[in-house]
Protein backbone atom coordinates (compact mmCIF):
# COMPACT_ATOMS: atom_id res chain seq x y z
CA UNK A 1 0.00 0.00 0.00
CA UNK A 2 1.52 3.34 -1.20
CA UNK A 3 1.91 5.62 2.09
CA UNK A 4 0.86 9.34 2.38
CA UNK A 5 4.08 10.35 0.98
CA UNK A 6 4.09 8.56 -1.83
CA UNK A 7 0.44 9.37 -3.32
CA UNK A 8 1.60 13.33 -2.31
CA UNK A 9 4.90 12.44 -4.73
CA UNK A 10 2.92 11.02 -7.30
CA UNK A 11 0.29 13.42 -7.71
CA UNK A 12 2.90 16.61 -7.88
CA UNK A 13 4.46 14.33 -10.57
CA UNK A 14 1.60 14.00 -12.81
CA UNK A 15 1.23 17.21 -12.25
CA UNK A 16 4.37 18.75 -13.47
CA UNK A 17 4.09 15.85 -16.30
CA UNK A 18 1.02 17.81 -17.37
CA UNK A 19 2.04 21.15 -17.57
CA UNK A 20 5.00 19.88 -19.51
CA UNK A 21 2.46 18.27 -22.18
CA UNK A 22 3.64 19.69 -25.66
CA UNK A 23 -0.21 21.93 -26.02
CA UNK A 24 -0.11 23.08 -22.65
CA UNK A 25 3.70 24.41 -22.92
CA UNK A 26 2.70 25.74 -26.62
CA UNK A 27 -0.51 27.58 -24.97
CA UNK A 28 1.66 28.81 -21.88
CA UNK A 29 4.57 30.64 -24.06
CA UNK A 30 1.65 32.27 -26.66
CA UNK A 31 0.08 33.59 -23.83
CA UNK A 32 3.28 35.19 -22.78
CA UNK A 33 4.31 36.80 -26.53
CA UNK A 34 1.13 37.33 -27.30
CA UNK A 35 1.04 40.94 -26.52
CA UNK A 36 3.91 42.56 -27.46
CA UNK A 37 3.60 40.32 -30.46
CA UNK A 38 0.48 42.31 -31.33
CA UNK A 39 1.82 45.27 -30.39
CA UNK A 40 4.62 45.02 -32.65
CA UNK A 41 2.29 44.36 -36.11
CA UNK A 42 0.18 47.20 -34.25
CA UNK A 43 3.00 49.19 -35.67
CA UNK A 44 3.14 48.74 -38.88
CA UNK A 45 1.42 50.71 -41.66
CA UNK A 46 -2.49 49.93 -41.47
CA UNK A 47 -1.95 48.08 -44.55
CA UNK A 48 1.00 45.50 -44.08
CA UNK A 49 -0.47 45.45 -40.67
CA UNK A 50 -3.67 43.89 -41.69
CA UNK A 51 -1.94 41.45 -44.21
CA UNK A 52 0.61 40.64 -41.43
CA UNK A 53 -2.48 40.09 -39.09
CA UNK A 54 -4.12 37.72 -41.74
CA UNK A 55 -0.79 35.97 -42.46
CA UNK A 56 -0.68 35.14 -38.49
CA UNK A 57 -4.43 33.89 -38.53
CA UNK A 58 -5.81 36.52 -36.42
CA UNK A 59 -8.07 38.12 -39.03
CA UNK A 60 -9.98 37.73 -42.50
CA UNK A 61 -9.09 39.65 -45.72
CA UNK A 62 -11.67 42.27 -44.04
CA UNK A 63 -9.07 42.64 -40.88
CA UNK A 64 -12.56 41.11 -39.17
CA UNK A 65 -11.17 38.94 -36.31
CA UNK A 66 -11.17 35.17 -37.74
CA UNK A 67 -11.44 33.42 -34.61
CA UNK A 68 -11.37 30.21 -36.88
CA UNK A 69 -7.87 31.12 -38.56
CA UNK A 70 -4.81 28.98 -37.75
CA UNK A 71 -2.47 30.90 -35.89
CA UNK A 72 0.29 28.31 -36.36
CA UNK A 73 2.00 26.17 -33.47
CA UNK A 74 4.25 28.60 -32.44
CA UNK A 75 6.68 26.28 -31.89
CA UNK A 76 9.75 29.39 -32.34
CA UNK A 77 8.07 31.37 -29.76
CA UNK A 78 8.11 28.45 -27.01
CA UNK A 79 11.88 27.81 -27.97
CA UNK A 80 12.87 31.02 -27.34
CA UNK A 81 10.55 31.38 -23.73
CA UNK A 82 11.99 27.89 -23.18
CA UNK A 83 15.71 29.11 -23.55
CA UNK A 84 15.31 31.63 -21.20
CA UNK A 85 14.14 29.78 -18.85
CA UNK A 86 16.54 27.07 -19.09
CA UNK A 87 19.38 29.07 -17.88
CA UNK A 88 17.21 29.92 -15.02
CA UNK A 89 16.10 33.27 -16.22
CA UNK A 90 12.14 34.05 -16.10
CA UNK A 91 10.57 33.34 -19.36
CA UNK A 92 9.71 37.15 -19.61
CA UNK A 93 12.90 38.09 -20.89
CA UNK A 94 12.98 36.17 -23.90
CA UNK A 95 9.79 38.02 -25.41
CA UNK A 96 11.39 40.15 -27.53
CA UNK A 97 13.38 37.59 -28.62
CA UNK A 98 9.89 35.31 -29.00
CA UNK A 99 8.56 38.14 -31.14
CA UNK A 100 11.38 38.92 -33.37
CA UNK A 101 11.38 34.94 -34.88
CA UNK A 102 7.90 34.73 -35.18
CA UNK A 103 7.89 37.59 -36.96
CA UNK A 104 11.24 36.70 -39.14
CA UNK A 105 9.20 33.26 -39.84
CA UNK A 106 5.97 34.63 -40.80
CA UNK A 107 8.14 36.82 -43.08
CA UNK A 108 9.91 33.96 -44.67
CA UNK A 109 6.42 31.74 -45.12
CA UNK A 110 5.18 35.02 -47.26
CA UNK A 111 8.14 34.93 -49.59
CA UNK A 112 8.63 31.31 -49.56
CA UNK A 113 4.92 30.40 -51.16
CA UNK A 114 5.95 33.15 -53.56
CA UNK A 115 9.11 31.57 -54.81
CA UNK A 116 7.04 28.23 -54.51
CA UNK A 117 4.24 29.21 -56.06
CA UNK A 118 1.86 27.64 -52.93
CA UNK A 119 -1.64 29.10 -53.40
CA UNK A 120 -2.42 27.93 -49.99
CA UNK A 121 -1.12 28.17 -46.30
CA UNK A 122 -2.70 27.08 -43.50
CA UNK A 123 -6.82 26.15 -45.52
CA UNK A 124 -6.74 29.43 -46.35
CA UNK A 125 -5.74 31.72 -49.40
CA UNK A 126 -1.59 32.46 -49.19
CA UNK A 127 -1.48 36.49 -48.65
CA UNK A 128 -0.01 36.62 -52.40
CA UNK A 129 -3.28 34.80 -53.27
CA UNK A 130 -5.33 37.04 -50.85
CA UNK A 131 -3.40 40.09 -51.46
CA UNK A 132 -1.09 40.12 -54.64
CA UNK A 133 2.16 39.67 -55.62
CA UNK A 134 4.03 43.15 -54.94
CA UNK A 135 1.68 43.69 -51.65
CA UNK A 136 3.09 39.95 -49.89
CA UNK A 137 6.21 41.06 -50.54
CA UNK A 138 6.30 44.54 -49.21
CA UNK A 139 4.49 42.59 -46.01
CA UNK A 140 7.22 40.45 -45.76
CA UNK A 141 10.25 43.25 -45.83
CA UNK A 142 7.92 45.04 -43.41
CA UNK A 143 7.93 42.14 -41.18
CA UNK A 144 11.43 41.80 -40.97
CA UNK A 145 12.06 45.14 -40.05
CA UNK A 146 10.12 44.91 -37.14
CA UNK A 147 11.68 42.04 -36.05
CA UNK A 148 14.95 43.40 -36.12
CA UNK A 149 13.61 46.70 -34.56
CA UNK A 150 12.13 44.80 -31.50
CA UNK A 151 15.10 42.76 -31.02
CA UNK A 152 17.23 45.91 -31.11
CA UNK A 153 15.03 47.58 -28.67
CA UNK A 154 15.32 44.99 -25.78
CA UNK A 155 15.34 46.17 -22.32
CA UNK A 156 18.95 45.49 -21.19
CA UNK A 157 22.32 44.67 -22.15
CA UNK A 158 21.76 41.89 -24.22
CA UNK A 159 20.17 43.49 -27.17
CA UNK A 160 23.62 43.81 -29.66
CA UNK A 161 24.52 40.19 -29.17
CA UNK A 162 21.23 39.08 -29.55
CA UNK A 163 20.83 41.38 -33.19
CA UNK A 164 23.95 39.77 -34.26
CA UNK A 165 22.74 36.59 -33.46
CA UNK A 166 19.14 37.25 -35.55
CA UNK A 167 21.77 39.12 -38.59
CA UNK A 168 23.57 35.79 -38.67
CA UNK A 169 20.29 33.60 -39.11
CA UNK A 170 18.86 35.51 -41.78
CA UNK A 171 21.93 35.39 -43.60
CA UNK A 172 21.64 31.48 -43.15
CA UNK A 173 17.75 31.70 -44.13
CA UNK A 174 18.40 32.98 -47.61
CA UNK A 175 21.54 30.91 -48.54
CA UNK A 176 19.41 27.80 -47.98
CA UNK A 177 16.19 29.26 -49.37
CA UNK A 178 18.75 29.75 -52.62
CA UNK A 179 20.07 26.08 -52.09
CA UNK A 180 16.54 24.92 -52.21
CA UNK A 181 15.22 26.15 -55.48
CA UNK A 182 18.65 25.43 -56.99
CA UNK A 183 17.91 22.13 -56.27
CA UNK A 184 14.91 22.02 -57.87
CA UNK A 185 17.00 22.49 -61.59
CA UNK A 186 19.44 19.64 -60.16
CA UNK A 187 18.92 15.99 -61.75
CA UNK A 188 17.41 12.61 -59.30
CA UNK A 189 19.95 10.81 -59.61
CA UNK A 190 23.26 10.56 -61.55
CA UNK A 191 26.33 13.68 -62.00
CA UNK A 192 24.92 16.82 -60.62
CA UNK A 193 22.55 14.84 -58.22
CA UNK A 194 21.56 16.22 -54.71
CA UNK A 195 22.96 14.00 -52.13
CA UNK A 196 22.22 13.64 -48.79
CA UNK A 197 25.57 16.16 -47.48
CA UNK A 198 24.13 18.72 -49.51
CA UNK A 199 20.56 18.17 -48.31
CA UNK A 200 21.12 18.13 -44.78
CA UNK A 201 23.36 21.49 -45.12
CA UNK A 202 20.26 23.14 -47.14
CA UNK A 203 17.50 21.84 -43.97
CA UNK A 204 20.08 23.01 -41.13
CA UNK A 205 19.95 26.69 -43.27
CA UNK A 206 16.46 27.07 -43.99
CA UNK A 207 14.90 25.51 -41.41
CA UNK A 208 16.99 24.48 -38.62
CA UNK A 209 19.34 27.93 -38.47
CA UNK A 210 15.79 29.83 -37.49
CA UNK A 211 14.86 27.63 -34.59
CA UNK A 212 18.77 27.17 -33.16
CA UNK A 213 18.39 31.25 -33.19
CA UNK A 214 15.04 31.20 -31.40
CA UNK A 215 16.11 29.20 -28.23
CA UNK A 216 20.06 30.95 -28.18
CA UNK A 217 17.80 34.03 -28.60
CA UNK A 218 16.23 33.10 -25.54
CA UNK A 219 19.46 32.38 -23.49
CA UNK A 220 21.28 35.29 -24.90
CA UNK A 221 18.69 37.50 -23.48
CA UNK A 222 18.08 35.55 -20.28
CA UNK A 223 22.21 36.40 -19.52
CA UNK A 224 23.75 33.15 -20.34
CA UNK A 225 27.01 32.75 -21.28
CA UNK A 226 28.04 32.76 -24.72
CA UNK A 227 29.13 28.71 -24.37
CA UNK A 228 26.07 27.61 -23.07
CA UNK A 229 23.93 30.06 -26.11
CA UNK A 230 25.63 28.03 -28.15
CA UNK A 231 25.07 24.61 -27.30
CA UNK A 232 21.28 25.12 -27.36
CA UNK A 233 21.69 27.04 -30.93
CA UNK A 234 23.27 23.87 -32.28
CA UNK A 235 20.23 21.73 -30.30
CA UNK A 236 17.79 23.89 -32.06
CA UNK A 237 19.98 23.33 -35.21
CA UNK A 238 18.86 19.63 -34.91
CA UNK A 239 15.75 20.10 -33.76
CA UNK A 240 14.87 21.61 -36.95
CA UNK A 241 16.80 19.47 -39.04
CA UNK A 242 14.46 16.72 -37.84
CA UNK A 243 11.47 19.29 -37.93
CA UNK A 244 12.43 19.70 -42.29
CA UNK A 245 12.57 15.81 -42.43
CA UNK A 246 8.98 15.41 -41.13
CA UNK A 247 8.22 18.44 -43.46
CA UNK A 248 9.27 16.22 -45.88
CA UNK A 249 7.34 13.10 -44.81
CA UNK A 250 3.94 15.46 -44.66
CA UNK A 251 4.61 17.00 -48.20
CA UNK A 252 4.58 13.87 -50.05
CA UNK A 253 1.82 11.81 -46.96
CA UNK A 254 0.34 14.44 -45.66
CA UNK A 255 -3.73 14.78 -45.57
CA UNK A 256 -4.34 18.18 -46.73
CA UNK A 257 -7.18 18.97 -44.92
CA UNK A 258 -4.64 19.09 -42.03
CA UNK A 259 -1.47 20.22 -43.28
CA UNK A 260 -3.34 23.23 -45.75
CA UNK A 261 -1.54 22.22 -48.60
CA UNK A 262 -2.24 20.33 -51.66
CA UNK A 263 -1.37 16.32 -51.82
CA UNK A 264 2.07 15.66 -53.44
CA UNK A 265 2.65 19.36 -53.72
CA UNK A 266 6.69 18.76 -53.10
CA UNK A 267 6.74 15.93 -55.33
CA UNK A 268 5.23 17.64 -58.34
CA UNK A 269 7.53 20.82 -57.98
CA UNK A 270 10.72 18.54 -58.05
CA UNK A 271 11.59 19.41 -54.45
CA UNK A 272 14.74 17.36 -53.50
CA UNK A 273 13.13 15.93 -50.20
CA UNK A 274 15.05 13.58 -47.85
CA UNK A 275 12.26 10.49 -48.78
CA UNK A 276 13.18 11.15 -52.55
CA UNK A 277 16.80 11.33 -52.00
CA UNK A 278 16.42 8.00 -49.47
CA UNK A 279 14.04 5.80 -52.51
CA UNK A 280 16.70 6.82 -55.15
CA UNK A 281 19.63 5.25 -53.27
CA UNK A 282 17.49 1.80 -53.48
CA UNK A 283 17.91 -0.81 -55.71
CA UNK A 284 15.50 -3.08 -57.77
CA UNK A 285 12.65 -2.81 -59.85
CA UNK A 286 10.88 0.06 -57.91
CA UNK A 287 14.09 1.99 -57.76
CA UNK A 288 14.46 1.53 -61.89
CA UNK A 289 10.93 3.00 -62.61
CA UNK A 290 10.90 5.84 -59.61
CA UNK A 291 13.93 7.05 -61.92
CA UNK A 292 12.35 6.80 -65.28
CA UNK A 293 9.18 8.54 -63.66
CA UNK A 294 11.14 11.28 -62.55
CA UNK A 295 13.11 12.00 -65.99
CA UNK A 296 11.38 14.62 -68.48
CA UNK A 297 9.04 15.84 -69.39
CA UNK A 298 7.87 17.55 -66.31
CA UNK A 299 5.94 18.30 -63.98
CA UNK A 300 4.14 15.05 -62.76
CA UNK A 301 0.60 15.29 -62.83
CA UNK A 302 -1.59 13.99 -60.37
CA UNK A 303 -1.41 10.51 -61.10
CA UNK A 304 2.05 10.46 -61.63
CA UNK A 305 2.97 12.00 -58.57
CA UNK A 306 0.39 9.26 -56.57
CA UNK A 307 2.34 6.75 -58.44
CA UNK A 308 5.89 8.24 -57.15
CA UNK A 309 5.05 8.52 -53.93
CA UNK A 310 4.30 4.93 -53.38
CA UNK A 311 7.30 4.00 -55.12
CA UNK A 312 8.77 6.29 -52.38
CA UNK A 313 7.41 3.97 -50.18
CA UNK A 314 7.73 0.63 -51.45
CA UNK A 315 11.67 1.72 -51.46
CA UNK A 316 11.74 2.81 -47.40
CA UNK A 317 11.83 6.44 -48.28
CA UNK A 318 9.65 7.57 -45.55
CA UNK A 319 11.16 5.14 -42.88
CA UNK A 320 14.27 6.22 -43.69
CA UNK A 321 13.06 10.00 -43.28
CA UNK A 322 11.42 9.40 -39.80
CA UNK A 323 14.64 7.31 -39.03
CA UNK A 324 16.70 10.61 -39.91
CA UNK A 325 14.34 12.63 -37.88
CA UNK A 326 15.32 10.67 -34.69
CA UNK A 327 18.53 10.75 -35.57
CA UNK A 328 19.00 14.38 -35.23
CA UNK A 329 16.15 14.77 -32.07
CA UNK A 330 18.53 12.23 -30.40
CA UNK A 331 21.69 14.64 -31.17
CA UNK A 332 19.50 17.40 -29.89
CA UNK A 333 18.98 16.07 -26.63
CA UNK A 334 22.59 14.80 -26.06
CA UNK A 335 23.62 18.85 -26.44
CA UNK A 336 20.90 20.09 -23.66
CA UNK A 337 22.46 17.28 -21.69
CA UNK A 338 25.99 17.94 -21.97
CA UNK A 339 25.04 21.73 -20.67
CA UNK A 340 24.07 23.04 -17.11
CA UNK A 341 20.14 24.07 -17.92
CA UNK A 342 17.10 24.07 -15.23
CA UNK A 343 15.09 20.65 -15.21
CA UNK A 344 11.80 21.86 -15.75
CA UNK A 345 12.99 23.71 -19.05
CA UNK A 346 14.40 20.70 -20.09
CA UNK A 347 11.50 18.72 -19.71
CA UNK A 348 9.33 20.43 -21.60
CA UNK A 349 11.70 21.16 -24.49
CA UNK A 350 12.01 17.28 -24.35
CA UNK A 351 8.39 17.32 -24.84
CA UNK A 352 8.23 20.04 -27.61
CA UNK A 353 10.95 17.80 -29.39
CA UNK A 354 8.33 14.47 -29.10
CA UNK A 355 6.11 17.00 -30.37
CA UNK A 356 7.75 17.43 -33.49
CA UNK A 357 8.67 13.95 -34.45
CA UNK A 358 5.03 13.05 -33.79
CA UNK A 359 2.94 16.21 -35.44
CA UNK A 360 0.85 15.99 -38.44
CA UNK A 361 1.11 19.28 -40.07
Amino acid sequence: MRSQGDAVAATARSSREHDAAPARVLDRCRALVRPALVEAVSSLHPWTGEMAAYALGWSDTTGTPDSGGSQGKGVRQALAVLGAEAVGADGAKAVPGAVAVELVHTFSLLHDDIMDGDALRRQRPAVWKAYGTGPAVLTGDALLGQAVTTLAEAPGRHAAAAVRCLCRTLNALVSGQAQDLRFEHRPWYGPGAVGPEQYRSMAEHKTGALLGCAIALGAILGGAPDRTATTLERAGRHLGLAFQAVDDILGIWGDPAVTGKPVHADLRRGKKTYPMLAALAGKGRAAHELAALLGPPRPLDYEAAAHAAALVEELGGRTATRDEARRHLDTARRELRDASLTHAAVQQLDRLFTYVLDRTS
